[in-house]
């Protein structure tokens, strides 16, 4: 019998072979779907050791199983569940499973395990789960979404304003902290440790550290350093090699100078929050116009600010070389983010009229020994085998479905920023109808019962017409046009760099450029471009020779030509 997939998981959480076996967990759950149910657990903070992960997951089995339930999978993530730029992958693991009908049951040992994001979220998902035929069921609470759909509801609410009570008293107390120069936490620059809140001097690090300050101050350039400490196998902090970027980024930091860093929080379309900052050579000020100290640092204020100067000296404006406000400049290189190297496995970055692996350039010699090609054939060799691979698959097949499905994303993206405006708009509206349901029925307002109904009315249709035009706008495209291999020729012809990206990206995970052979005999010309790149597909079909892909290729233009003619 095979293994339980979740088996890694329950172990690491400290679980033993013969306690598994106990709770049911230890084989895989078979049976009907009415039978089996999920568990998702959730981490929310530190405080939840395995300890106290694993009486969770005791508690949800126990429950299951006076439900007369086999639990066919245990979802298992520590991730925050208020912030909507978090990506849960095993929370949506557990929904996928019941909405594709593998089990009928999702278990969680709490509500506000379940989210933080309140009714907006939750009330889709019982929505999802009631046509069919699922329910949700939170252990503490022995709460029921068939029987206590309005205790969801307000225990949902409950947890979100919680999330935000938490994100207040947080940011108040990293905001008092880096006022008086404590360290606001995460990891300390490269040559300091913390020390009681403080900044100081690593033992091991600063002595590597101090030489690429001096060295930078010298004006030698960030490669060059990076080269020397790898050809001498000093390597960073995680084991790994040196590169100039990360050099450069090092340098920047005001951290790295013994100061409290500026930072700014990046705000999404809405005005909420991310979990990106804006990038900040800036140090943050006291009341008097001096920067706030918080410890030691590998340089001080004086030298960072040369250091600075030296790279912006070399910057070039209208470029992206050490200008760090310009921007993301437009791509003109096909193949970038999918070439790889054959000898690092590193990616292979556009070099102006080449692409190269960056290991070498990056990190010298020492991390790999290097290969380029030239961009425009290497492109053209790269258009030949994606157009032969598209004629050679049926209509019906999972990469034509995929490709039609990313490009009308890509032509129409008012629609997904329509999508996250509605859902953004719900949320707000299932919030202001949970408040006045609590103002009426809970508070001391005054208000008779023909406002409230009135009031009730009003939002309650505001959130059926959004409910609707989510679920318009969440329905699947007519992708009929788009899935015959001929229209995506056209695509491709058609689409830009941009656009022959996107079909990349839908076809394909990366390609590697194989390098020449070393000794060919008399007479026998070297492999094309062609032959030389493997391509692993995304269908995990084998692509065909060149020969194959030039023939395919000279058919469609015939075809195109007759049909002009």
């Amino acid at each position: 019998m095979e293994e339980r997939k979740d088996r890694a998981t329950l172990l690491g959480l400290g679980f033993e072979e013969a306690e598994l076996r106990l709770l049911g967990l230890w084989e895989p759950a078979v049976g009907p779907a009415h039978t089996l149910a999920e568990a998702y657990i959730r981490r929310s903070n530190k405080r939840d050791d395995v300890t106290t992960l694993r009486e969770h997951v005791r508690d949800v089995v126990r429950q299951a199983m006076r439900d007369g339930k086999s639990i066919r999978h245990v979802w298992f993530e520590q991730r925050s569940a208020s912030k909507a730029y978090v990506k849960r992958e095993e929370f949506d693991g557990a929904v996928t499973a019941v909405l594709e009908g593998l089990s009928k049951t999702l278990y969680v040992w709490k509500t506000d395990r379940l989210s933080r994001r309140g009714m907006g979220q939750v009330g889709l998902l019982l929505d999802e789960f009631e046509k069919r035929g699922a329910w949700i069921f939170s252990v503490i609470e022995g709460l029921d979404s068939r029987t206590g759909r309005i205790m969801f509801a307000w225990l949902s609410e409950r947890a979100r304003e919680e999330a935000k009570d938490i994100s207040i008293r947080t940011k108040i107390g990293i905001d008092a902290h880096k006022a008086e120069g404590i360290w606001p936490g995460g990891v300390t620059p490269y040559g300091l440790i913390c020390v009681d809140g403080k900044l100081a001097h690593g033992i091991t690090e600063y002595g590597f550290a101090r030489p690429i300050a001096e060295a930078l101050l010298e004006r030698t350039v960030p490669a060059e350093i990076a080269a020397d400490y790898n050809g001498r196998k000093i390597r960073t902090r995680k084991g790994k090699l040196w590169s100039a970027q990360g050099i450069i980024n090092m340098a920047h930091s005001v951290s790295w100078a013994g100061l409290v860093p500026n930072r700014e929080r990046i705000l999404d379309e809405f005005g909420n929050p991310t979990d990106k900052y804006h990038r900040s050579s800036t140090p943050l000020m006291d009341a008097d116009g001096h920067p706030v100290e918080c410890g030691e640092g590998v340089v001080d204020y004086e030298e960072f600010l040369t250091i600075d100067g030296i790279f912006k000296s070399r910057s070039r404006p209208g470029t992206t070389i050490g200008n760090r406000a310009r921007g993301q400049r437009e791509r003109v290189a096909i193949i970038a983010g999918f070439f790889n190297c054959p000898y690092c496995g590193g990616p292979m970055g556009n070099g102006g009229t080449n692409y190269r692996c960056n290991n070498r350039i990056n990190k010298g010699e020492t991390a790999c020994k290097g290969i380029s090609v030239a961009r425009p054939q290497a492109e053209a060799a790269m258009g030949e085998l994606w157009l032969n691979h598209i004629l050679n698959l049926p209509p019906e097949s999972p990469t034509i479905q995929n490709i039609a499905r990313r490009w009308l994303s890509y032509q129409d993206p008012a629609k997904e920023k329509r999508k996250k405006t509605v859902s953004a708009a719900l949320d707000n509206a299932v919030s202001r109808q949970m408040k006045l349901n609590k103002e009426y029925f809970l508070g001391a307002s005054k208000m008779d019962e023909r406002e409230y109904e009135n009031l009730r009315d009003q939002v309650a249709a505001q959130i059926e017409g959004m409910k609707k035009e989510l679920e318009e706008l969440s329905a699947e495209t007519d992708l009929t046009p788009l899935m015959d291999p001929q229209a995506l020729l056209r695509l491709w012809e058609n689409g830009g760099v941009d656009g022959r990206r996107k079909l990349l990206d839908a076809t394909l995970t990366k390609v590697v450029l194989q390098p020449l052979p070393g000794d060919l005999p008399e007479g026998e010309k070297a492999p094309s471009i062609t032959d030389r790149m493997l391509v692993h597909w995304r269908d995990t079909a084998g692509r065909s020779d060149a020969a194959e892909a030039m023939t395919a290729v000279m058919k469609h233009r015939e075809r195109q030509i007759a049909s002009v003619a």
